[in-house]
């Protein structure tokens, strides 16, 4: 392990950010960002910014790290984090509980030999 990073609290379901991990994992931190940067999806910015700031940590662990081709991404976990629960109106008067899932991101990137 070279170096990792960890976001918490992103208000964005694990279900719906696994698939892009799933594309990412295994790939060299430039491919992956570059594939990451051309996808037009919101929700895929927190998984950019937190591969970036893996990057980061691992430039500042090795300054012989200049380019991102020389890192891979090792590892990407995206865990369940808390859920809030509010209600909203439902039919006939009754109230209709409602789920917003939060997500927690950790990247953990490696050298190549």
């Amino acid at each position: 392990m070279l170096s990792k990073a960890v976001s918490k609290y992103i208000r964005v379901s694990p279900y719906k950010l696994r698939p892009f991990a799933d594309v990412i994992r295994g790939n060299s931190v430039e491919k992956a960002y570059a594939w990451l940067k051309t996808c037009s999806v919101k929700r895929v910015e927190p998984l950019m910014k937190t591969l970036y700031s893996a990057y980061s940590n691992a430039k500042n662990l090795r300054p012989e790290i200049s380019s991102m081709s020389q890192v891979f991404i090792k590892e990407v976990k995206i865990d369940q984090g808390p859920i809030i629960k509010y209600f909203k109106p439902g039919a006939m008067g009754r109230a209709s509980i409602q789920r917003k899932r939060l997500s927690h991101i950790e990247v953990i990137l490696d050298e190549k030999w």
